[in-house]
């Protein structure tokens, strides 16, 4: 489920809003600068189908979103549980810790979601904004948002990335430590 909790940066307990309605969740990231669109769902999608297949059933909305060609690199990132690996949970947790701490972005970070779920915390002036985005769900974050991610114990995703520079991804990490005082994604949706 898509969700929008919005607390306050120095009290994650002090709840502003919570919501899984997609007209209010795109309103309120609106509001304040970060782009949320919803994109069709593939039924067929799963974590075999190729990279290309899933870029070429998205190529349409893709190059909508592209029009003006800032966007040079455009990839997909995926993770998903691999129960025959005995080191897949070390692996998940490297995965998962190397988003976990406050950091920025100098271009913008789009990240459209195939299949599976993420949630980019949003620092804003004093809120943080929980995003948890689902299969279908499209997120921009601005350039230069002290943000961080969390794709949960157990991450399973499939992301559309969109890059200005190959090297777009690189962090700029603030040093902050507010990520852990805020709720994780799976605590995030276990009260949903």
């Amino acid at each position: 489920m898509t969700l929008l909790q919005i607390m306050a940066d120095s009290d994650a307990t002090d709840i502003r809003l919570r919501t899984s309605d997609p007209a209010v969740i795109a309103a309120e990231l609106n509001r304040r600068g970060v782009d949320f669109d919803r994109w069709p769902i593939l039924e067929t999608l799963d974590a075999t189908t190729a990279t290309d297949d899933i870029l070429a059933e998205y190529a349409g909305r893709i190059e909508e979103l592209n029009a003006d060609g800032r966007f040079k690199f455009i990839d997909l990132a995926r993770i998903h549980p691999d129960a025959a690996d005995p080191e897949w949970p070390a692996k998940a947790a490297g995965a998962r810790g190397k988003f976990l701490a406050e950091h920025r972005h100098a271009e913008d970070e789009v990240r459209f979601f195939a299949a599976g779920r993420g949630c980019f915390y949003l620092h804003l002036g004093d809120e943080v904004l929980a995003t948890v985005c689902e299969a279908g769900d499209l997120v921009s974050v601005p350039a230069g948002t002290l943000h961080w991610f969390d794709m949960g114990t157990e991450p399973e995703f499939v992301a559309v990335r969109f890059f200005e520079e190959e090297d777009g991804w690189i962090g700029d990490f603030s040093g902050n430590t507010i990520g852990e005082r805020f709720p994780t994604l799976d605590e995030l949706v276990v009260t949903s």
